[in-house]
């Protein structure tokens, strides 16, 4: 028998496997994980559970209280149960904790499954999805900006984001160059008269979305994202960044995926997107999704280009992005001769 690795080695290639595992999924999604974890194991030990290892009963239980209110421990407050997708979610997270743990859980169980099956039944409600940011619409949110530097660098992450067809934390996480030691989500790379190479990283490797430059420069991503560029000096590292207050200083630290949602929503209402409704339900509607959910509602053009363009692997998955596109396209009720 060979002599064993020596242990210093044995700590290195340990330390190497957690980075790696730890890259498999994106820090917000850790940090869901990690928020479940902490839920679930609290409600255990208020409960006198032990939260190791997995009881298909407990969870039964558990997801019980988070579909009736009571998980958090403290009827007082009068806190209102769990969505559906929610508890769907905390389970994913549950479920991903118990297997790193080496301890996986059975969700099929009848204990989970059952449960589950009757919470869905009583309590789910019609998906609440973001308002889609229309062509039309993105033109007139582009329009309330300034021209200062923080009004270009927003107007660049609206355009990029909308014609990418890009999450949020894809938007924000982008680099100006390619940088293999980067923490981010991928980077950029700008053809002249053509349009920009967005290539982002993933689970199973890059992929690259195609961002064509547009019919006017006013509403062009591409010139938004070279104006941004250059005025920015933004040489290497983040694309999209903070600015100080001076709105002359460039920060180097990478913006948070929240400024996204916050752009959004405020170009939205200062541009009067959704006017016949009032603002507080306005409010409401957008969000970062809202970009992603424009570009496949406003794409006059297959299906199959913009399932490509979001990377999706089933075509059901792009039709849940699209708004209204496709309503009564297809009238059945003609069809049979009424």
């Amino acid at each position: 028998m060979g002599a064993a690795p020596p242990p210093a080695r044995l700590e290195a290639l340990a330390e190497t496997a957690t980075a790696y595992a730890k890259a498999a999924s994106s820090d917000n999604t850790q940090n869901a994980y990690a928020k479940d974890w902490r839920h679930f194991a609290s409600w255990c030990r208020r409960e006198g559970f032990d939260s190791l290892p997995p009881s298909s009963q407990i969870i039964g239980l558990y997801i019980s209280a988070c579909a009736t209110g009571t998980a958090a421990g403290d009827p007082k407050r009068g806190l209102s149960s769990l969505s559906v997708a929610t508890i769907e979610r905390r389970l994913s997270g549950l479920a991903w904790n118990f297997t790193q743990r080496g301890v996986p859980m059975n969700r099929s169980d009848r204990h989970i499954a059952t449960v589950l099956a009757g919470i869905r039944r009583k309590h789910a409600k019609p998906p609440r999805q973001k308002e889609a940011v229309l062509g039309d619409d993105l033109i007139a949110m582009i329009a309330t900006l300034g021209h200062d530097l923080r009004g270009l660098r927003d107007r660049a992450i609206l355009l990029l984001g909308f014609a990418g067809g890009l999450r949020r934390s894809e938007i924000v996480g982008l680099d100006v160059v390619r940088d293999d030691h980067s923490d981010g989500a991928g980077w950029i790379e700008i053809f002249p008269d053509k349009g920009v190479l967005v290539t982002l990283r993933g689970k199973t490797g890059c992929r690259e979305v195609e961002v064509g430059r547009g019919s006017s420069d006013l509403s062009c991503p591409v010139v938004a994202l070279e104006t941004w560029i250059q005025l920015g000096r933004i040489a290497r590292g983040p694309l999209f960044r903070r600015i100080f207050r001076d709105n002359k200083t460039v920060d180097v630290e990478r913006l948070s995926d929240k400024h996204v949602v916050r752009l959004v929503k405020q170009t939205a209402l200062a541009a009067g997107v959704r006017a016949d409704l009032p603002e507080g339900e306005r409010a409401l509607l957008f969000a970062g999704h809202s970009l992603r959910a424009g570009l496949a509602s406003s794409a006059d053009i297959e299906e199959r280009y913009v399932q490509k363009q979001f990377g999706h692997a089933l075509t059901e998955m792009t039709r849940k992005c699209q708004r209204r596109r496709d309503r009564f396209r297809t009238n059945l009720t003609k069809a049979t001769g009424l």
